[in-house]
Formats: C-alpha cells, sequence, structure tokens
C-alpha cells in the first residue's frame, strides 16, 4: 500500500494520510484500494478496503456525502457520528478524530493551524472553488489565515483538466487573477489549473504556507484513480487528524 502525507515542516501534532489506487481488495476497474460506495463497488470489498483504513488511524474516520457544495460541516462534542451529511468540507478541534473526503480528479486541501489545535479537510472541485469552499472552511478557524498552512494533495493536472469557457468567465469575472490559470485551446475549451486556482484563493484569504500540488491523477495511472480517464473508477481518500 502506497500512502502519501503532507509536506509541511515543523508540525509533529498532526497526522495527515493520502491513499492511493493500490493495496485492497477491489476488482477491476476498481482496482484495488476503492474507499467509495457510491461508485458501483462490491460493498463487501469497500468494507474491507475502509476497515485496512481504520486501522492505520487512531479512531474510525468521518465521512461525508460529497455534492460539490461549499457547505462545510464542523465536527465537536455535538456531532452526530450516525449521520452522513451532504457537504464538501470537515473541520474539527477534537483530538485523534480523522476528517477524511475522498477523490478522484477534484483536489483534496488539508488544512492545520499553527498551533495545530484546529484541523480541516476540503473537497474542492471548480465549483466548490467558485463557490467558496474554502473561504467558509477557513471562517470555522478561531485563528488568523496567514496562521494556517494548507497542503494541496493530488488532483488532476493543469495539462488534462479541460473545461468550458463558462467556467473561465465564472473565475474571470471573480478576478483578473485567475487568467493565468487558463489556457485556451484551438477547440474554444481551455485547460484549467486546479492548484493554480487554488493558490490564489488561498493567497488572497492571507494563508501564507501552502504546499502540495505535484501531482496528475489522470497521468499517473500507476498510482492513482481518474473519473476523468476511466470514468467508473475508485476513490481515494486524503484524511487529517490532531494526534
Amino acid at each position: 500500500m502506497h500512502l502519501l502525507s503532507a509536506t509541511w515542516q515543523n508540525l509533529h501534532k498532526v497526522g495527515t494520510l493520502s491513499t492511493t489506487c493500490g493495496g485492497g481488495v477491489s476488482k477491476v476497474p476498481f482496482k484495488s484500494f476503492n474507499l467509495g460506495f457510491h461508485v458501483g463497488d462490491n460493498q463487501n470489498h469497500v468494507s474491507k478496503n475502509r476497515s485496512l483504513l481504520t486501522n492505520l488511524l487512531p479512531k474510525p474516520a468521518v465521512w461525508l456525502n460529497q455534492v460539490h457544495s461549499s457547505n462545510v460541516i464542523i465536527v465537536d462534542e455535538h456531532f452526530d457520528f450516525d449521520e452522513l451529511h451532504d457537504a464538501d468540507a470537515l473541520y474539527t478541534q477534537l483530538l485523534n478524530q480523522p476528517l477524511a473526503i475522498m477523490t478522484a480528479d477534484c483536489l483534496p486541501i488539508l488544512l492545520v493551524s499553527d498551533d495545530e489545535k484546529e484541523v480541516a479537510a476540503i473537497h474542492a472541485g471548480w465549483r466548490g472553488l467558485e463557490q467558496g469552499i474554502i473561504k467558509n472552511t477557513l471562517e470555522c478557524f478561531s485563528t488568523k489565515y496567514e496562521n494556517i498552512s494548507a497542503w494541496l494533495g493530488p488532483a488532476i493536472g493543469p495539462s488534462r483538466f479541460e473545461v468550458g469557457a463558462e467556467v473561465f468567465e465564472l473565475f474571470k469575472k471573480r478576478s483578473s487573477l485567475f487568467i493565468q490559470a487558463f489556457t485556451l485551446q484551438t477547440n474554444g475549451k481551455y485547460l484549467a489549473d486546479i492548484y493554480g486556482i487554488a493558490r490564489t484563493l488561498l493567497t488572497q484569504l492571507g494563508v501564507k504556507s501552502i504546499t502540495g500540488g505535484d501531482y496528475c491523477t489522470v497521468s499517473q495511472s500507476d498510482l492513482f484513480f481518474s473519473y476523468r480517464r476511466d470514468g467508473q473508477t475508485g476513490r481515494m481518500a486524503s484524511l487529517i487528524w490532531r494526534k
């Protein structure tokens, strides 16, 4: 099982983990460490994969029903762990409580405060980014945004993410700074840099420490599931928790 982790410096009281496609029990086309129940995989295989993941964690993770929204769920002492919430980000101050988000091209973003007392995980597709999922998650933190570190996990790379002109226009209306994240092609569509969009948003909001963004889920088929590449496929998970 090949696992990734956030490339943060001098943060020792927070755990992070980002899975890849191998090391599980699912069969083609979900080979093999698929963690999504919603993609058509054998449910027993997904349960086994999640159990393998839980063995690496201090306790079972909180999962979401991700809907490409800008909704954030706060996991605190009043949280109902038996409910599957419709949202695309999780925030907590609880100790040893992993937060999990699933991706297969969309961008996973992990956040931690410098004092390591607050953490969050974001599922960031272009819709969520445009609708304010990063801002909404940062607003859950009690510290200044400049005291928060962000890690950008594996997502579709800038040479493989083709979008329509309407997506370019949405971000262009927000700020001219986003223009540099789009490249016009001869077919009238654009290549979008989802890492670049996220970095711009984080920087605009005051986040200074931004790492990651080094992978491409589409082109690195040996490591990652990719919906854009394969259609029916599995899901990776990116997780964060306070130790």
